[in-house]
């Protein structure tokens, strides 16, 4: 009450002396003359009450006000503002805080090609890192344009990594019209290295004309950021000076006193452009621009040689003659002393890089031969494809740190008006689908991606898997699609941007982890290994429990054991049928009508895949006796075949489908759209022409195969010789280049969903699902039945198609596709998706992992 008191003190009273009219209060107050008559001091009596009850009041109300501040906010202090729940991360110790995430493990990962939209760029695994990359000049119908960020409109003939171990070397070959540039990139760590070790990157540009004509002069952009705006100073060998191979240099406190070198043989001209900006994710933009200023003044194409004050950025273009070979080294070291740095680089230059370069390429190539043991009846195109499909898929892993943006629900304590909340600041690294298209973290994605890289690397694979535990939020939710950072952000369309809550995507990563739990029942890992994979599900339990439950409360229907996809729009009047995104089949055909009444045949049996998956991994902690049992049960439940088939069997059709509230009578029609004071415009319209009723979704494609592909149908069962009929009936799903996503037979094969969305999983052959439903025939291919034989026949077939086709469009055009055309088997979609392509990689080596 000290405060109270001395606010007290300051208040000031009128004097006896002061002449009544300066006080408000008896202004205008007549005179009582019986009183009057009293005398003076009555007078004066009168005169001091009034004024002090009135002043007294005033001290009541205020004390009484201070009385009642400091009762909410000392005796009851004020409470923090209320975090959305939504928004709120999950109570548990991080996965990334375990100690075999740290020291050794951590720092040989620190730097890394983790740019995966850039053509080539390095950075380290830390929120505000020093990066670097490559820009060059090239050349679209007789014009300059320039490269940087991965994107489809450079025509470039092929791009890939043919070879990177996803920790400290790749090589990767980039042919843009009839210029081909090679990157290789080796890290290597000394006694007196910085934290994380030196790399060097070798550029190479050669020309595919003929001798004569190889005088072509090239114009190569390298750079170095900083990007938390720390200032990057200029290195003597940019001014020309004498044996100075320093472009730049400067300090920071992850990797103490660091050197950019330059080392060439061949003749070059140097120029430079320093910035000051921390929008890094423009920075071709900034080049351009100041290319074009000083075209236009002294008609050279060279950067102007002057710097910001200070920059964070410092932008070197090397212009040379082809054929051209240049290393590029970055040291770093606490103590910086510059003739041991400068050994250094040496020693990651010229012959000593090649002969490094050599021996990681060979050591790949052992490596590859030992965990993928490719049969040797695949003809040498196909090693080559595998290769690049495992290179490309570790060559595209990235680093990200920022915000993701949060669709606030009803009940979250936002402002009005808000339209999104932002998630912690949270950093991922993760695999990405495809580098010019998805360069960033998708959800279900990633335990595909997993499914290769574990058997490669597991150290990398529950490095990734945990990252992306980390991410989810106390309810158990993940968001399935992650834009974090500037850069992430710049390649997403706004409407895409925002995350629901509400929705799911499904739980791929139980796929891996399914895969390393069979792996330890066949001892099929190291000991030390082993160990750290149980360390690593100990502490990630409590996580997978939460998701599990996030889905199995928040996707369930209305009776037992059924599911669905929520966030389907049931308002929509321009969809042929609602799309369900948080499914990951995106257009698959539905139910016509959203509803509540929906459940899901593939969500089923992803979540009885999820609970077997759970009561493995609670059998291997002998957590069984606690809640494993719980998880069994519902596996056991949810695989109930009698029960299965009473609710989403056809037996007319003799497959699996959804279940409903639908009409097939539904299309599109053109329609003149009214708009107030403006122009009617023709739009593409939804037509309903018959009330829909609650039934089974009568659409034959992947969603039916969701039983066969989790195994729950016995192998002496009548319904597998019918999914097998379904998957080899070429009036169906079968073609020659893999099985298509939607049969021929269904009223939405290939039809468009909207006036600007063409069929995406009404017909195309897709790599994942083809994958999966492999698996299931080598496994009914194994297991006694009467059916054994026809699956080993589909299964031998179809993995041939597949593998023949795939490798048939890389060498026609240098990529692995999205998905590829049901009719002809073109690659379509996006180019360099070696995400779940790569997975051609496990059918070229039969990888599938049985239990």
């Amino acid at each position: 009450m000290a405060g109270a008191s001395r606010r007290g003190t300051r208040s000031k009273y009128p004097s006896s002396s002061s002449d009544k009219n300066d006080d408000p209060s008896i202004r205008n107050v007549k005179p009582n003359t019986r009183i009057l008559k009293s005398g003076g001091r009555d007078r004066n009596f009168i005169r001091i009450l009034n004024v002090n009850l009135k002043y007294l009041f005033i001290f009541g109300l205020v004390c009484f006000l201070i009385a009642l501040f400091l009762v909410n906010y000392l005796i009851n202090p004020a409470e923090e503002p209320v975090i959305p729940r939504v928004v709120t991360p999950f109570p548990a110790p991080k996965l990334m805080e375990l100690s075999m995430f740290q020291g050794e493990h951590k720092e040989s990962l620190y730097w890394g090609t983790y740019r995966p939209h850039v053509y080539f760029g390095v950075r380290a695994r830390t929120p505000l890192s020093l990066l670097t990359g490559l820009m060059w000049l090239g050349v679209n119908d007789g014009r300059y344009s320039m490269r940087h960020v991965c994107q489809n409109s450079d025509e470039l003939k092929t791009y890939g990594w043919t070879h990177h171990n996803g920790r400290d070397y790749g090589h990767q070959v980039l042919v843009d019209q009839e210029f081909t540039l090679t990157t290789s990139f080796l890290k290597y760590k000394e006694k007196d290295s910085g934290y994380g070790g030196d790399w060097a990157v070798r550029i190479e540009a050669q020309s595919d004309k003929h001798s004569e004509e190889m005088s072509e002069l090239v114009h190569l952009f390298f750079y170095v950021a900083d990007e938390g705006g720390a200032a990057i100073d200029l290195g003597g060998g940019v001014m020309n000076i004498r044996d100075d191979s320093i472009l730049a240099f400067g300090s920071r406190d992850d990797v103490g006193n660091w050197q950019l070198h330059l080392g060439s043989k061949d003749d070059r001209e140097i120029h430079y452009s320093g910035f000051k900006t921390l929008h890094i994710h423009n920075l071709s933009d900034l080049v351009i621009a100041n290319l074009g200023t000083q075209a236009r003044k002294f008609n050279r194409l060279q950067l102007s040689d002057t710097s910001d004050h200070s920059p964070n950025i410092l932008v070197f273009q090397i212009s040379a003659r082809i054929p051209f070979r240049a290393d590029v080294v970055f040291v770093s070291g606490s103590s910086g002393h510059n003739s041991r740095m400068e050994e250094r680089f040496r020693s990651l230059t010229g012959n000593s890089l090649t002969s490094r370069l050599n021996e990681k390429k060979n050591q790949f190539d052992d490596k590859f031969a030992r965990c993928f043991n490719i049969s040797d009846e695949l003809n040498p195109e196909a090693k080559v494809v595998s290769k690049a499909a495992l290179g490309n898929l570790l060559g595209g892993i990235g680093y990200f740190y920022g915000q993701s943006k949060i669709s606030p629900l009803p009940s979250s304590n936002v402002k009005l008006g808000d339209n999104f909340i932002s998630y912690w600041p949270a950093e991922l690294y993760t695999a990405v689908p495809s580098r010019p298209f998805f360069p960033r973290g998708f959800l279900w994605d990633e335990g595909f991606h997993q499914l290769l890289i574990w058997r490669w690397d597991v150290h990398i694979s529950l490095d990734i898997i945990g990252h992306w535990l980390d991410l989810m939020n106390i309810e158990g939710w993940i968001p399935r699609e992650q834009i974090l950072g500037a850069e992430a952000l710049s390649k997403v369309p706004a409407e895409f941007v925002l995350q629901y809550p509400s929705n799911a995507n499904p739980p791929t990563l139980f796929l891996v982890l399914r895969d390393m739990m069979c792996s330890i029942k066949k001892n099929q890992f190291a000991a030390t290994e082993r160990n750290e994979i149980s360390i690593f599900l100990d502490r990630a339990f409590i996580r997978l429990e939460a998701w599990f439950n996030w889905f199995n409360t928040t996707q369930s229907g209305k009776i037992a054991s059924s599911y669905f996809w929520h966030g389907r729009d049931n308002t929509t009047i321009k969809e042929l049928n609602p799309k369900t995104l948080s499914s990951g089949l995106d257009d698959y055909p539905r139910a016509s009508h959203p509803s509540e009444d929906e459940r899901h045949l593939d969500l089923r049996c992803w979540m009885q895949f999820a609970a077997d998956c759970m009561h493995s991994i609670s059998k291997f902690l002998e957590k069984e006796n606690e809640i494993g049992k719980e998880y069994g049960l519902t596996a056991k439940q949810l695989s109930d075949f009698d029960h299965l088939n009473k609710m989403h069997f056809d037996f007319t059709h003799g497959a699996y489908f959804d279940y409903g509230n639908h009409t097939e009578q539904v299309h599109l029609s053109w329609r003149l759209i009214e708009r107030a004071g403006e122009y009617p415009i023709r739009e593409l319209v939804r037509e309903v022409s018959e009330k829909p009723v609650l039934r089974l979704v009568p659409h034959v494609g992947y969603v039916s195969l969701f039983p066969f592909m989790g195994r729950l149908i016995p192998p002496d069962s009548w319904i597998l010789e019918k999914q097998l009929d379904l998957i080899s009936n070429g009036s169906t799903l079968w073609t020659n280049f893999g099985l298509r996503s939607l049969a021929k037979t269904s009223s939405l094969y290939m039809k468009r969903n909207t006036e600007h969305d063409p069929p995406y999983w009404r017909g195309p052959i897709w790599m994942n699902m083809n994958y999966l439903i492999l698996s299931s025939l080598n496994h009914y291919s194994k297991v006694d039945g009467p059916y054994r034989e026809t699956a080993k026949t589909v299964y031998t077939d179809l993995r041939d198609n597949l593998i023949r086709n795939v490798v048939r469009n890389y060498n026609q055009t240098g990529y692995l596709w999205e998905h590829y055309d049901q009719k002809k088997g073109k690659g379509k979609g996006a180019r360099l998706f070696t995400g779940w392509t790569s997975l051609v990689l496990l059918i070229m080596a039969e990888a599938y992992n049985e239990c």
